[in-house]
């Protein structure tokens, strides 16, 4: 049944390593866990047995580019899918979750922060569900790189659906993230799927250079391909992209602060292969499904090898020679060690941002419980002379140990609606060419602009108009200002929520496992990755592999710690047989000249060989001639 499916609607005739180990687990019910490499076919299997149970799967994951890949993917082979996610309205969401409800939907695709809404939990009573899939699962668990504490509400709708089974799915766990997940989501009659992280096809190597710039420019002129450039900021991303563009390659940047229409834009580019670069931050990647990358670069370190791993991994998803390539120098470790203090400031630090807090809001002891406030950290910083990453890490921790709620840059999007009649436009009659072009792309873009606000992307328009996301903007609030639309500029809006109220700083407690545990996690991962990047004794690949946890491993042959054994190797090799040369010709006591030595094309080698034997006291050396002592 399973491979009929398979056939069906992805035309392949068998499944490939676990996958159908991961479906007829879940296929039976059971709560399974499935650890495949990034390109293992992780959507394979969570969509086949959706497909063969009656009822909808809802899938969990925090990435929006992926729900809606995904989406339009299943749509295109005629599957019934839909998504929920942040610049929905509130009547989009309604329509999505009552499709699920009463038209036979296979997938709904969710972001866990949208599981504990009392509108999502009120129609999930009334779905028939077939399972869940946990996607990005590591992020649930306490020890993974990239916990999310929203993933801990997964387990909630648990208690909703009491006999429905749970697929947790992962790129990147260790053994003891494996267990963790497993707990947090209460697994009953759990079984794990484990397929080997090696990447046969994937070359991993470390450049030790002072000079980044020049050894990038080495490598994307040496290796052709598809490529994607990692860097740790924003700001990086454009100024690297922008300097390439210079050097005569063709390049885009990518952050999470774009708006969903320039990095749809931006992807869909460098996909068709139009770019052949794209430098982005973290934010690119899971879920981008372009098999033929040839060149993954990371131009800083990344600060676990769990990151490294999954963000290497996407180069070379069609099986051919693909490479990953750190560019590292000494001073990317002191950078790496200063994230530590970064990320954990000392306890002092974080009571006196929680209670700078008290002072930016006015808030009084006891008072604040549920009140919610627009935050502005570089304001906030400026005011009380804080240094704006450790703050914004104490906000993070304050939120863990369950103090506040901090919701950084909630984007609330763009939004309008026409303020006059659809039949009065024609009274606007002189508005000028520009205006009345985006005037008419508004409505053939958007549908319901006269009844109620609708969310909208200036990029969008623009690019329908062909004129720029200023001119847009400038048109909107021109029309705005005449009374024809009422126009709510797109702003990213950081909230903080007190979850209780405030207390003094000295009442403030931090549970060992939020605050020291972690911290010392993170020196753990980031130890592992300088580790990583230093080494020239061991296989990449082996260290990586090691590090998942995976028993057997072995040389991959042809990383450059790998690559450079096999040229020593070989040098040892032909200096043995030199020295057997030269030995054989002295053998006879009697001197011989250099040039009776030096023969062939190992002339190199022989003269190597020469000075060694005679460093050794083994030949010895008159004028040019040589003799056996």
């Amino acid at each position: 049944m399973y491979e009929s499916i398979l056939k069906e609607y992805w035309g392949y005739d068998h499944f490939r390593g676990i996958q159908k180990d991961i479906i007829e687990s879940i296929g039976n019910g059971c709560d399974t866990l499935g650890l495949m490499p990034t390109g293992g076919g992780k959507s394979v299997t969570f969509q086949v047995p959706a497909l063969a149970k009656k009822g909808t799967c809802i899938v969990i994951t925090p990435l929006i580019a992926l729900m809606k890949d995904q989406v339009q993917n299943l749509r295109k082979k005629g599957i019934k899918a839909t998504a929920i996610y942040s610049g929905l309205t509130r009547q989009e969401i309604l329509t999505a979750l009552d499709n699920c409800i009463l038209g036979d939907y296979k997938f709904l695709y969710v972001s866990p922060e949208r599981l504990s809404t009392q509108i999502f939990q009120t129609k999930l009573q009334h779905m028939k569900i077939s399972f869940v899939t946990v996607d990005e699962a590591h992020c649930i668990s306490q020890w993974g790189y990239d916990f999310r504490p929203s993933y801990l509400k997964i387990a909630e709708i648990r208690k909703l659906l009491p006999n429905t089974p749970v697929l947790a799915l992962t790129a990147t766990a260790t053994i003891e993230v494996v267990k963790d997940i497993q707990e947090k989501l209460e697994f009953k009659n759990g079984q794990v799927f484990r397929m080997s992280f090696e990447r046969e096809n994937l070359s991993y190597i470390v450049r030790q250079t002072e000079d980044k710039e020049g050894e990038l420019l080495h490598i994307l002129n040496s290796t052709p391909g598809s490529t994607i450039i990692y860097v740790r900021n924003r700001k990086s991303t454009k100024e690297i992209a922008k300097w390439l563009g210079e050097h005569g390659f063709t390049a885009t940047f990518y952050h999470a602060g774009l708006s969903n229409t320039e990095k749809d834009y931006r992807q869909k580019a460098w996909h068709d292969d139009e770019i052949r670069i794209m430098v982005a931050t973290n934010a690119f990647g899971m879920g981008i499904d372009k098999p033929d990358v040839r060149l993954v670069i990371h131009l800083q370190l990344p600060d676990s090898p769990e990151a490294y791993f999954q963000e290497a991994g996407r180069a070379g998803r069609d099986g051919l020679r693909a490479y990953a390539v750190l560019l590292y120098h000494k001073g990317d470790r002191t950078k790496l060690l200063k994230h530590i203090s970064e990320a954990y400031p000392s306890k002092e630090f974080i009571k006196d941002v929680y209670e700078h807090l008290a002072y930016y809001y006015q808030m009084a002891m006891g008072d604040g419980f549920m009140v919610t406030k627009e935050f502005n950290l570089e304001e906030f910083c400026l005011r009380f002379k804080h240094h704006p990453v450790q703050t914004y890490s104490a906000l993070k921790l304050l939120s863990q140990i369950g103090l506040i709620d901090y919701t950084e840059e909630q984007d609330s999007n763009s939004r309008l609606m026409f303020t006059v009649r659809r039949d009065d436009l024609y009274r606007f009659h002189n508005l000028g060419d520009t205006m009345e072009k985006v005037m008419q792309s508004i409505l053939r873009c958007y549908g319901g602009v006269f009844a109620d606000y609708v969310y909208i992307e200036e990029e969008l328009l623009a690019h329908v108009t062909n004129l720029t996301r200023m001119e847009v903007y400038d048109n909107l609030m021109s029309l705005s200002k005449m009374g024809i639309i009422h126009y709510i500029p797109r702003k990213h809006t950081p909230y903080i929520t007190y979850m209780q109220k405030r207390i003094d700083r000295e009442r403030i407690f931090f549970p060992k496992v939020i605050y020291e545990d972690r911290k010392s996690q993170l020196q753990f991962r980031i130890k592992s990755m300088i580790e990583y990047a230093e080494s020239k004794n061991t296989c990449r690949s082996e260290m990586l592999l090691r590090y998942f946890g995976e028993e057997t491993i072995h040389p991959c042959e042809h990383c450059d710690v790998c690559l450079e054994k096999k040229k020593n190797n070989k040098s040892i090799k032909c200096l043995k047989e030199a020295n057997t040369f030269i030995l054989e010709i002295l053998n006879d006591k009697k001197p011989h000249q250099l040039s009776e030595l030096l023969q062939g094309e190992e002339k190199n080698v022989i003269a190597q060989a020469i000075r060694i034997l005679i460093q050794e006291d083994i030949i010895g050396q008159m004028g040019n001639s040589f003799y056996l002592k």
